[in-house]
């Protein structure tokens, strides 16, 4: 052989020889402390959803009672009102006319009544010319009432305490009687309403609590339900059903989500805690063998703190709680009691 050749098959073989394994050097990271849960089979409930949209309790479409010009309407959107505040005027001069001729009216009645009352007292008149006095005295005093209470319409003022979600006219139009000025909503109550499952409707009753869940929040609220209509639309098989939200918890126009318990059914459960989130990926870490090795699971229901397993877990397998932020897939761990 060529002692060339065999000089450099010499050198390879002794740096072969020299070279360490990654593989045999590398060693294991610390054991990490952690605290586990078993994944338990329990009975659950089943919910059902229904859509809801949040409304006030008290919404009134107020429209004007006589024909008039609108005179002062300078109230905004969303602008709050108190109770029997004035929200615009009318100007109507047929109105006020009329007004100042049954004042008119009413004085020659009062002078003219009380004349009779004089001149039968002194027995130049008969009683019955008292008695026509006093009704005409009557007539004049209820047509007054009359054009008091038609003028009183030209002060158009809120029912109730609220703020004003639509504004049809403005200063300068002409109302008519029946035509919507404002719609005025108040904010005190809130109520939840939507449509139930005729199947589902039968464990709910007025007085009782409904959990909804508002699109903003998205954690369900107890509100307490006012309206169930005792018949179910024929076409949709649902029953209309309104729930009073807690004071400040909702917007009116939101949407919501009534939940409504129909059953039980067997569910993996887990604590909320287990449950991490890493972009779109919902992971678990699971203690096998000394070491924590990471799971991908898809979620369900969630109630109490604890969360449903739909894939991903079996029964009986233990989980992290509250992973540590260090912990990584086939790390050795130690269970902390």
């Amino acid at each position: 052989m060529n002692p060339r050749l065999l000089l450099i098959c010499a050198a390879l073989a002794v740096t072969g020889c020299g070279r360490s394994n990654p593989a045999a050097s590398r060693a294991d990271p610390a054991a990490l402390p952690v605290r586990t849960a078993v994944a338990a089979l329990e009975q659950f409930p089943v919910v059902l959803e229904s859509p809801a949209t949040v409304h006030p309790a008290e919404r009134a479409v107020i429209a004007a009672k006589l024909t008039g010009t609108v005179n002062d309407f300078h109230l905004g959107l969303g602008q709050a009102v108190a109770a029997g505040d004035v929200l615009l005027t009318l100007t109507n001069p047929e109105a006020e006319a009329r007004l100042h001729q049954a004042q008119a009216q009413l004085a020659e009645a009062s002078r003219t009544a009380e004349r009779e009352r004089t001149l039968v007292a002194k027995g130049v008149n008969a009683p019955d010319a008292q008695r026509d006095a006093e009704d005409r005295l009557r007539f004049a005093q209820a047509t007054e009432a009359e054009a008091e209470a038609m003028l009183s319409y030209a002060s158009v003022r809120a029912p109730f305490a609220g703020v004003m979600t639509e504004k049809h006219v403005l200063t300068g139009d002409l109302a008519t009687p029946g035509l919507p000025l404002l719609v005025l909503e108040s904010t005190a109550r809130l109520r939840a309403e939507g449509a139930v499952p005729e199947t589902a409707a039968h464990s709910l009753r007025i007085g009782g609590n409904i959990a909804v869940v508002l699109e903003d929040s998205g954690m369900p609220v107890t509100a307490e339900i006012e309206e169930l209509s005792p018949a179910a639309d024929a076409v949709s098989r649902s029953i209309l059903l309104k729930a009073a939200l807690p004071a400040g918890s909702a917007r009116s126009g939101q949407f919501a989500r009534l939940r409504v318990v129909v059953g039980e059914a067997p569910a993996l459960l887990v604590p909320e805690t287990a449950v991490t989130l890493f972009g779109q990926m919902e992971r678990i870490y699971v203690v096998a063998n000394g070491r924590a090795v990471l799971r991908l699971v898809k979620t369900g229901r969630r109630a109490d703190g604890r969360i449903e397993i739909l894939s991903g877990l079996n029964a009986g397998e233990q989980v992290v709680l509250a992973p540590p932020a260090g912990l990584r897939d086939d790390q050795p761990v130690t269970v902390s009691p």
